[in-house]
């Protein structure tokens, strides 16, 4: 466990002055995060980035470090606390769920997540339910996750892979959840990399469901635009049609070793002539 006493509490706002503000999903990070947090986590900043998206939550701490800890750390390096990955699923048989376990656990995960600083939730995946039964129950469930959140000042989405773009019982999975959830509790954070891989187009669905997709993970086969399979210029267009207000870059696999890889995948944000502060996030 990391004491918070090795972290400089004073934040260095001159490592984001004049920067674009991109976040980095700490999962891109993993390897060199487990081995030493407070190199990775300055290295990220060096890159470039302003802040994070994580995914090293448990038992109500951030990479073994409590709420207050995790965030003095991050601001330590001049960048913000924005998102973090995390949830919990229902049982096998979704009619066999243990609700008060499930809302016990999300009662200690909020108060954690507020206690760090997040503005956002977000569930990074579920099981494929076997029916739309199924499935409806998991859309009512994360409306009800949203409605906690809202309670608390943070905000609740869901991050989607491939498979949700198959069909149950005729219907595609993620366009039955984007009708199926509140927009006011529930928000979509569309990586759009998995969303290609399920063969559909990210810029189609920001002109179907305008405005329900507050965050993207922009993410690429390996370093951001490196694999031409993404259409970045037309996403980038199109954020105000998405609602998005938070871009998050995520690196799953590399060229490169992954500091360097995203650090290629920042500047490949910096010189991209249509991903602009302004059109990107939105003033909180």
């Amino acid at each position: 466990m990391f004491s918070i006493n090795i972290f400089s509490q004073k934040k260095n706002t001159s490592i984001i002055k004049g920067k674009k503000p991109i976040y980095l999903q700490l999962y891109s990070v993993r390897d060199d995060i487990r081995k030493d947090f407070k190199s990775t986590i300055t290295a990220v900043a060096k890159a470039g980035y302003t802040g994070i998206e994580a995914a090293g939550y448990k038992d109500e701490k951030f990479y073994g470090l409590s709420p207050n800890e995790f965030k003095k750390a991050i601001n330590s390096v001049g960048m913000e606390v924005l998102s973090s990955h995390t949830g919990i699923s229902l049982a096998k048989d979704v009619q066999k769920t243990d609700w008060d376990a499930v809302w016990k656990w999300w009662d200690m995960a909020i108060a954690a997540h507020k206690a760090a600083g997040m503005k956002y939730i977000v569930k990074p995946s579920m099981p494929v339910p076997k029916t739309l039964a199924d499935l409806k129950v998991y859309c009512d469930y994360y409306n009800k996750v949203g409605e906690k959140c809202n309670d608390a000042g943070l905000k609740f989405g869901y991050h989607n892979h491939a498979f949700e773009f198959e069909k149950i019982e005729g219907e595609l999975m993620y366009d039955f959840m984007l009708k199926n959830t509140d927009p006011t509790k529930v928000f979509f954070q569309m990586d759009v990399y998995w969303t290609v891989i399920g063969k559909k187009g990210p810029v189609d669905y920001f002109n179907e469901y305008p405005g329900r997709f507050e965050m993207l993970h922009i993410k690429d086969n390996k370093e951001l635009g490196q694999s031409g399979m993404v259409g970045f210029d037309a996403i980038f267009k199109n954020t105000a049609k998405a609602g998005a207000k938070y871009m998050v870059v995520e690196v799953e696999r590399y060229n490169y070793e992954p500091l360097e890889s995203i650090k290629l995948s920042y500047d490949y944000l910096k010189s991209n002539p249509y991903f602009k502060v302004g059109k990107n996030r939105c003033s909180k």
